[in-house]
């Protein structure tokens, strides 16, 4: 099981996946779109969305399944904002991947690569 972070959301939106990866992904998000809540803040915030690309962008995510922040999540957040110096919306990502058994599907490895236990997948390698 996956779950997604921004970027990768991003470039498949953009149809900027590699071509080496295209069908990975595109199988991930028919068959195990998940994603952090910060995620979909991230998108759907993203500054340069137009109108058309941000109604795009809902009807989109509206495939997705959502892992909001709870006690266990917040908690592992903490934690790894303490152990690791990571960004917020980073700490949140890596807590709902590791909370729930997810490989977390991302470009920036270098965000999450210290983490232990993390699983990642970059398809972009």
């Amino acid at each position: 099981m996956y779950l997604l972070d921004t970027n990768i959301l991003i470039y498949y939106f953009n149809n900027n996946i590699p071509e080496y990866s295209f069908e990975d992904i595109t199988n991930i998000l028919k068959n195990d779109f998940n994603i952090s809540i910060i995620t979909k803040m991230e998108f759907l915030g993203f500054p340069r969305h137009t109108p058309v690309s941000f109604k795009k962008s809902q009807e989109f995510l509206l495939n997705s399944s959502i892992y909001n922040i709870n006690d266990k999540i917040a908690d592992k957040t903490i934690s790894l904002r303490r152990e690791y110096k990571i960004k917020l919306p980073d700490a949140i990502i890596a807590a709902t991947a590791l909370g729930n058994g997810f490989t977390l599907v991302t470009r920036n490895e270098n965000d999450f690569i210290n983490i232990k236990n993390i699983k990642l997948y970059n398809p972009f390698k």
